[in-house]
């Protein structure tokens, strides 16, 4: 029996309608949210991203706004772009669309975005203070990630939990976000020895690594929820996952496609972190 297919799409349409909501509650206060990105380059793929958030905050009714640089553009003038934004009050959130050109030092740039503005959940103090389970923007995808097991009743209490990849973006936030949920996280990555000995323990499968087909079949328990975070376009063109999705389908209980599936969340998830930090706004700027 073929498993359920988590639509992501769906999902973010209902994330999508409860923001308008919030939006809504911000403007009759006279905070429209805004969310900024810094896009360097002319990268096709960085681009369509950037304009699909872009539609999405329009969908929602947030203020959005793209600054838009060369490739040899030089790491100071666009430092100093978001340092304006940062200091800039109808700008609430702000995202640094990646990766960047080999002569930047990314962290650095990264780095630059405000705590308070940091909806991407990548500045250090945001990803130090999830271990403790207080940040104020945690890493979207992951966050993408929670609420779609969340949205299809997936257990996570109790369960075993495996995550194949260790990124800073993806894997190691989507551990502590498991583990704060009280599973048993092992992190594992491509190059983990048998690491199908670890994958056909997990109950929850979390895969991103970027490696096509690295999951097969034989390496999932059955009745598992398999999460594919993996998108990688084929040299025909086509996106693909991290796992075998017609030979993994037979097995698992539940599986997220590529795409439609952890995609839309993470976008849908960054204007949730956008709203969130306007509310925060907000309520900083109502008089005590």
């Amino acid at each position: 029996m073929a498993g359920q297919i988590i639509d992501g799409v769906a999902a973010a349409r209902k994330v999508r309608a409860e923001l308008k909501t919030r939006v809504e509650t911000l403007k009759r206060r006279g905070v429209q949210p805004g969310l900024a990105a810094v896009l360097v380059g002319d990268s096709p793929a960085s681009q369509l991203y950037v304009r699909n958030k872009s539609r999405a905050c329009d969908e929602v009714g947030l203020h959005a706004e793209v600054h838009r640089f060369p490739a040899d553009v030089g790491e100071r003038a666009v430092l100093e772009c978001i340092r304006e934004l940062n200091a800039n009050p109808r700008i609430h959130g702000i995202l640094v669309q990646l990766p960047l050109p080999r002569h930047f030092d990314t962290q650095t740039v990264v780095q630059a975005v405000a705590v308070d503005k940091d909806v991407d959940g990548f500045n250090w103090c945001n990803l130090g203070a999830l271990l403790g389970g207080t940040c104020r923007f945690a890493p979207c995808t992951p966050s993408g990630v929670m609420r779609l097991l969340d949205e299809n009743s997936i257990a996570i209490a109790g369960t075993n939990a495996v995550v194949v990849g260790r990124s800073v973006i993806v894997g190691r936030p989507m551990a502590m976000m498991l583990l704060a949920r009280d599973a048993t996280v092992s992190i594992c990555t491509s190059k983990t020895r048998n690491l199908d000995e670890y994958t056909r323990l997990a109950d929850i499968l979390v895969v991103a690594t970027g490696r096509p087909g690295l999951i097969t079949a034989p390496m999932v328990k059955a009745g598992a929820a398999v999460i594919d975070v993996g998108i990688t376009r084929t040299a025909e063109g086509r996106f693909a996952g991290d796992i075998d999705f017609d030979g993994v389908r037979g097995k698992a209980a539940y599986l997220t496609p590529v795409p439609g599936g952890v995609g839309p969340m993470t976008v849908a998830m960054l204007l949730a972190n956008t709203v969130k930090a306007a509310e925060r706004f907000a309520s900083a700027a109502v008089p005590r």
